[in-house]
């Protein structure tokens, strides 16, 4: 997150950092992660903060706990694992996947998205791109930015077309935003490949594909950012823990 946001809690920075590690194979074949004690020492953090952590990987099924033995990562059987539920969650998905631009920042009209993105004039900047884990596209994403927006970062070397990098699309943007995003209201649907789509992510035109629609907001209220993500589901698993608030 950009200087100005908030830091990220200490046992979402060690999550992000074992779904690393067993996104890397680190703990295949029945390897034992580390204990909660070996971890608080390892990283000087309370086992309150560890536990946590660790609450977090069993709740989104990336590891399961047996008694008497200790954690051990789930099989994912080759799919891309992911617990969503904050920006910061977004954000860490430049711990584990690698983003492909398929075509850069392109500055056109398009009544929809304009309009999706509540401005006063028909032009955005549009731009496509896809995202890698262990070498197997699983989402490509087209967004739009107002043009306020776009020009901001229409020209970085990170977005021209075929630049590779492990940064996410709202990481790049953030930093150069006069207000930090605080907000994603996002939409869930089942939609078919068109060609573009099934071309990126290696498959079959017409497959069944997830759709997340994303309208990211900053702390003014402005509208940043509008992503629409069709991801495999043969190579993606999505998951978000719902929590009771507070009697």
């Amino acid at each position: 997150m950009s200087s100005r946001g908030l830091a990220e809690p200490a046992y979402r920075a060690l999550a992000a950092t074992l779904r690393a590690q067993i996104a890397e194979g680190r703990y295949r074949g029945g390897v034992r992660l580390p204990t909660e004690s070996e971890l608080s020492d390892e990283f000087g953090l309370s086992r309150q903060t560890v536990r946590r952590a660790f609450q977090d990987l069993v709740a989104e099924g990336s590891v399961y706990r047996v008694p008497g033995r200790g954690t051990f990562a789930t099989e994912g059987a080759g799919r891309y694992l992911r617990q969503l539920g904050s920006i910061e969650d977004l954000m860490n998905l430049s711990a584990d996947t690698t983003m492909e631009v398929v075509s850069a920042p392109r500055r056109q009209v398009d009544l929809d998205a304009a309009g999706r993105l509540r401005l006063d004039t028909d032009l955005v900047h549009r731009l496509t791109f896809r995202r890698f884990h262990d070498g197997v596209p699983f989402v490509s994403t087209t967004v739009w930015w107002p043009e306020s927006v776009g020009r901001l970062v229409a020209d970085r070397d990170e977005l021209a077309h075929g630049a590779t990098s492990t940064h996410t699309m709202i990481g790049l943007l953030e930093p150069h935003l006069p207000h930090p995003i605080t907000e994603a209201a996002q939409s869930i649907t089942v939609a078919s490949a068109d060609a573009a789509v099934a071309e990126q992510v290696q498959c079959a035109e017409g497959h069944a594909m997830l759709r997340v629609d994303r309208l990211y907001t900053d702390a003014a209220g402005n509208a940043v950012e509008l992503a629409i993500s069709h991801f495999l589901p043969e190579h993606y698993t999505y998951r978000v823990t719902l929590r009771r608030g507070a009697r």
